[in-house]
């Protein structure tokens, strides 16, 4: 071993230590650098070997359009209406009663028809407690441009009583007033009306279908403003036809669809996948006020009919009727009659107790077509212009006979019904009275109903808004049977206290509430004449 070696070692014995630790903090380095050079590349490789697709976003016109077209199409020609009306509390009747204890009611609240109307209609329009003076009430609906100078098809539930009605289009400010519509005319019996907007520019008309042609299970769309809120599509099928939701309205059989329609929806389109309207929606069925899945709608047929009649000079609907009342036909009834529409009750002095027929009729065809039941009767009565005549067959007694029935305007006929049928707007109206009121004579089929003796009292037609009757309480519907403890039998005598009163004088209505039963008795109404 040179001296060198010799060196060295003696060296690495003194700091053997030091080299050792200077040894190991040089492979750790290495290692480490060694590392991140590896995952490094092995990083850049795994990404280079990816099989991933970039995802990318298809073009519009792969997509379904079909209800978009059929949207766009068609919500230019729908539009929301805006009323405003003055709402008299209902229930403030200033009235001066016997006792307390033996108080009756007035037969306004908790009637069966309020809660048909709150589970149809989606609840009272008015607000406020028994106490409450007159409500200001707005509210919303929907309409359909049916013809390009401004004609609107809406309900008349959305524009009856109304002040002033409002139309807004849906190409205008969503802050914009709107344009200020005139009512055409109204039908009551298929809650139809028509109003007017006067423009300079022709409007979008929707176009009209025929709603015979659908069938269940189709799609259709129901286009308007629920809540409001405008330009709202929803999408569903027809659940049914001839659904009829209304009773004793035989001239409401509806569309059911289950396309979303809640509040505001009323009065807008129903629309088939041709872009056609096959309905104006009317109704829903629900116990929240909002949509629960089945709504109705009026077929477009039944529209076209209406909407004729109501933009024609008398602005109203006319419909045929002989004069009779008939029940659902069932096994039992056409095992003892026979097989027709079973006349149930003659409205004396109608065409038909003219013509001879009686109760137990049944009636089998009108100019030798066949009646299947008693909506084929109404729909061809109804149809024919009152003054024209019709040719009857039917059964008495198992005999076949014959009749010719002149066929006699229904809203006349039936005018007394309690108000409850359409006023009779071609009749000489009666004039209204320093009380604020009109009266008609009250039908013995009436009286017997009420339980009031026939020739007594008369019926409300019509109470002027803000007059001294209105302000007592008097409403349309309700029958007077004494003024001042002087009976009134006829118009004429009512007439005759009223003008016998001056400014100042006590006056006391003795009256019959609007659908009091026999049993719930009368009440008065006082106050002093201003």
């Amino acid at each position: 071993m040179d001296s060198r070696a010799s060196a060295f070692w003696v060296r690495f014995k003194a700091n053997r230590w030091a080299y050792t630790f200077t040894i190991l903090a040089t492979l750790t380095v290495g290692i480490l650098i060694g590392t991140i050079v590896s995952y490094g590349v092995k990083g850049k490789e795994g990404q280079k070997a990816s099989d991933a697709t970039p995802l990318t976003i298809p073009a519009p016109q792969q997509l379904s359009t079909a209800f978009s077209q059929i949207s766009k199409q068609l919500e230019p020609s729908v539009v929301n209406i805006n009323t405003e009306s003055t709402i008299k509390n209902p229930h403030r009747r200033r009235s001066i009663r016997p006792d307390p204890d033996q108080d009756q009611g007035n037969g306004d609240e908790d009637s069966p028809f309020q809660d048909f109307f709150d589970k149809f209609f989606g609840g009272p329009g008015g607000q406020g407690g028994p106490d409450a003076g007159n409500i200001r009430q707005r509210s919303l609906g929907s309409g359909v441009i049916v013809d390009s100078k401004g004609y609107i098809v809406t309900n008349r539930h959305v524009v009856e009583k109304a002040d002033r009605i409002r139309v807004k289009l849906q190409d205008e400010d969503p802050v914009s007033p709107g344009h200020d519509a005139k009512l055409i005319g109204m039908d009551q019996e298929t809650d139809l009306a028509v109003i007017k907007i006067d423009m300079d520019r022709p409007l979008p008309a929707a176009k009209l279908g025929n709603s015979d042609g659908m069938e269940v299970g189709d799609w259709v769309l129901a286009i308007g403003s629920p809540f409001g809120l405008q330009e709202t599509v929803t999408a569903g099928i027809v659940s049914a036809k001839g659904r009829s939701i209304v009773p004793n309205r035989q001239f409401q059989s509806f569309i059911q669809t289950d396309a979303a329609i809640n509040p505001g929806n009323s009065g807008g389109p129903l629309v088939n996948m041709a872009g056609e309207v096959v309905g104006i929606n009317t109704a829903i069925l629900t116990e929240t006020s909002s949509y629960a899945g089945v709504g109705f709608a009026m077929p477009s047929n039944t529209v076209a009919q209406v909407y004729n009649q109501l933009i024609g000079p008398d602005h109203r609907v006319a419909r045929g009727s002989i004069g009779i009342q008939f029940q659902p036909q069932n096994p039992a009834i056409a095992h003892i009659y026979g097989s027709g529409v079973t006349v149930s009750d003659v409205v004396s002095g109608s065409p038909a107790d003219q013509a001879g027929l009686k109760v137990g009729d049944t009636i089998t065809s009108i100019e030798g077509k066949d009646l299947k039941n008693g909506d084929d009767l109404v729909a061809d009565i109804a149809s024919r212009k009152p003054g024209s005549k019709v040719k009857l067959a039917f059964v008495r007694n198992g005999k076949k006979q014959d009749a010719t029935v002149t066929i006699a305007d229904r809203a006349k006929l039936f005018a007394a019904r309690l108000g409850d049928e359409e006023e009779n707007q071609n009749e000489e109206a009666p004039k209204a009275s320093k009380f604020g009121v009109t009266v008609r004579n009250i039908t013995p089929d009436l009286a017997d109903r009420l339980g009031i003796a026939a020739g007594r009292g008369v019926v409300v037609q019509d109470v002027k808004q803000g007059s001294f009757a209105e302000d007592l309480g008097l409403n349309r519907g309700d029958v007077v049977l004494e003024v001042n403890k002087q009976p009134v039998n006829t118009p004429d005598d009512f007439t005759k206290i009223e003008s016998s009163l001056k400014s100042g004088q006590d006056v006391v209505f003795l009256v019959r509430p609007r659908g009091a039963r026999v049993q719930d008795g009368t009440i008065f109404l006082a106050g002093t004449l201003p």
